[in-house]
């Protein structure tokens, strides 16, 4: 199932930069490992925000949300989540 999903990120303007720095890289290893397991399909960076749209592929809702549960900065995200289905128009044969 996919899934349109919107992160955006409010990191506390107090946290120490050093913690900050090492959920940013912690964030960017589970990142890279979901798109490369499939799981995060697409990942879009959103113009002048700290925040990206993506697309996710996923069995069902409660998947979904244990991967965001996952992610080192949950904690600090605003998150819009979309189910998507595949448009009767689409061309595309791994659209689903």
């Amino acid at each position: 199932m996919l899934f349109h999903v919107r992160m955006t990120v409010k990191i506390p303007h107090d946290m120490p930069e050093h913690v900050a720095s090492q959920l940013k890289a912690d964030e960017k290893e589970i990142a890279q490992n979901l798109q490369r397991e499939g799981v995060w399909r697409h990942l879009w960076r959103v113009a002048g925000q700290y925040s990206n749209v993506s697309v996710f592929d996923v069995p069902d809702a409660q998947a979904l949300h244990e991967v965001l549960l996952g992610l080192p900065l949950f904690p600090y995200m605003d998150i819009e989540v979309m189910a998507l289905c595949r448009h009767p128009s689409s061309i595309h044969a791994d659209d689903k």
